[in-house]
């Protein structure tokens, strides 16, 4: 919120994201994790455009980073998943310094039951669009020297399971995809990170505990407290926690950190990579 104290750095200094004036766009964030990094980035001074399918939804949100922050926020009513909306974003966003691409994921199920569609719906929600930005935004983040880009995409990533396969194989292609360009562009000061969430108090953790209940017969605030459970943190991720790491990340600070899955996930990873 406006004029909030920020906790001293040793010596009485304050860590300055120094993204003050830099413009950013950040895909499907009328809600969730979308949401919780525009509004961390608009709190850092960044003049940030959301994006999202429906106009009344995305206007609160839009009014509601604008009172907390007192920074203005435009927005782009667009699907991201098609191209006539990716070509409406781009049309006005030719000037983007951070993208944060973000999109919702297909629902749990079971391989036996996916159709080719599924699949390449799958491709088509989580991969591509993604790509097709970074393509055209990135060309102008290279040339002025300045870029962050990054994608939020799942703990799926690392840990695949079976419920979640069409989410993580459309998410990894995309981190592979990604990761190869890397190389190429850190020369200009442009970087990709990838953020990977996992059980973050979002509407999608609502759905997956009503999911859970009714499979179990139990109720939902004892899906909720065994969903949480499962955690090493034994609790559910803040969106806030999420969005201060996504503007740590688009930071001047973060200039030589790319190409890296950061873990969100209270610690429940039980890998070294």
């Amino acid at each position: 919120m406006v004029g909030r104290r920020r906790a001293p750095m040793r010596g009485g200094r304050v860590m300055k994201l120094g993204i003050e004036g830099k413009k950013a766009l950040v895909c499907a964030s009328s809600k969730g994790l979308g949401y919780a990094c525009a509004l961390a980035l608009s709190r850092e001074g960044a003049r940030v455009t959301i994006n999202g399918r429906d106009e009344a939804t995305l206007g609160l949100a839009r009014d509601s980073i604008e009172s907390e922050t007192g920074h203005p926020v435009d927005m782009i009513v667009a699907d991201v998943s098609s191209q006539e909306g990716r070509e409406r974003i781009v049309e006005t966003s030719q000037d983007t310094d951070i993208l944060v691409n973000n999109n919702g994921g297909p629902p749990p199920g079971s391989f036996e039951n996916w159709s080719e569609e599924d699949w390449t719906g799958a491709v088509q929600a989580n991969m591509i669009p993604a790509l097709m930005l970074i393509k055209n935004l990135l060309p102008g983040m290279r040339s002025r020297a300045f870029g962050r880009i990054v994608n939020i995409t799942s703990a799926m990533v690392k840990s695949p399971r079976a419920p979640m396969a069409l989410s993580a194989a459309a998410r990894t292609g995309l981190t592979a995809a990604c990761k190869a360009i890397v190389p190429e562009i850190a020369r200009d000061n442009v970087t990709i990170n990838f953020m990977l969430p996992e059980r973050f108090d979002t509407d999608r953790q609502v759905g997956m505990a009503k999911l859970l209940a009714k499979r179990r017969q139990i109720s939902y605030a004892d899906a909720r407290i065994e969903i949480a459970n499962s955690i090493a943190a034994r609790r559910f991720g803040r969106p806030d926690e999420f969005g201060a790491t996504c503007a740590f990340l688009c930071s001047e600070h973060a200039g030589f950190i790319s190409g890296q899955n950061i873990q969100l996930d209270g610690g429940s990873y039980a890998g070294l990579f």
